[in-house]
């Protein structure tokens, strides 16, 4: 690219006439051959080929998994199909103690990405592993205690700790307010009618006096 843009200034210098074009060709024409000398030696096509091969077209970001855990290991499970047929140094997982990021090079032209920042708890990255099964890629992060993760990672611990803290409120009606209101905002249309008549019918319950009622 940068011979091509030499030449083409050379072509404008043969027909330039005036002083100040002049000059500001010749200046580009001289940053151009440096920068020719200075660009590594092009590297050999096989070698070229290889690395391309080996990092494969783009990336893909996994967000589909499933987990369990044992008393000393969180395991994550991440299906891709075809992973068992790639070489074992394609597959490649690093892990901190509170985090791990896994990298699949070159399944079927893509390159696959997972990264989990924040685990819920500590782990040893000494003996965290990965293994390749057929069509899938299994993360085993060893827990530096034995007890019980309730979920992965630090937000999804703090994000159900909100959702819970929404209904779980002093006053029990006002709980249930805060679960149909969920539920019929999320609802269908009869999900909607059901609530709706469910309403009105307490309602006019609680004008009679048949229960007592504060919602």
């Amino acid at each position: 690219q940068l011979q091509k843009d030499l030449e083409e200034v050379k072509e404008l210098l043969t027909n330039a006439t005036r002083k100040r074009v002049r000059d500001v060709l010749l200046a580009e024409k001289q940053k151009l051959e440096l920068e020719i000398k200075n660009q590594p030696p092009p590297k050999p096509k096989d070698v070229a080929e290889e690395e391309k091969s080996s990092l494969g077209g783009y990336t893909v970001k996994i967000n589909n998994y499933g987990w369990d855990q044992s008393d000393k290991f969180v395991k994550i499970y991440i299906s891709l199909s075809g992973v068992q047929k790639l070489p074992a140094e394609n597959v490649q997982v690093n892990f901190t103690e509170r985090s791990f990021d896994l990298l699949v090079k070159n399944l079927n032209g893509k390159n696959y990405t997972m990264t989990f920042n924040n685990l819920l708890k500590p782990i040893s990255v000494e003996g965290s592993s990965r293994k390749i099964k057929t069509d899938m890629v299994l993360v085993m992060c060893k827990k530096k205690r034995e007890e019980k993760w309730d979920c992965l990672t630090q937000v999804e611990k703090e994000s159900k700790e909100k959702e819970k803290a929404a209904y779980d409120t002093t006053d029990p009606s006002e709980g249930l307010m805060n679960i149909l209101k969920k539920m019929y905002a999320e609802g269908d249309d009869e999900m909607k009618r059901t609530i709706n008549k469910a309403w009105v019918e307490s309602r006019e319950k609680q004008y009679k006096g048949d229960i007592p009622m504060d919602i």
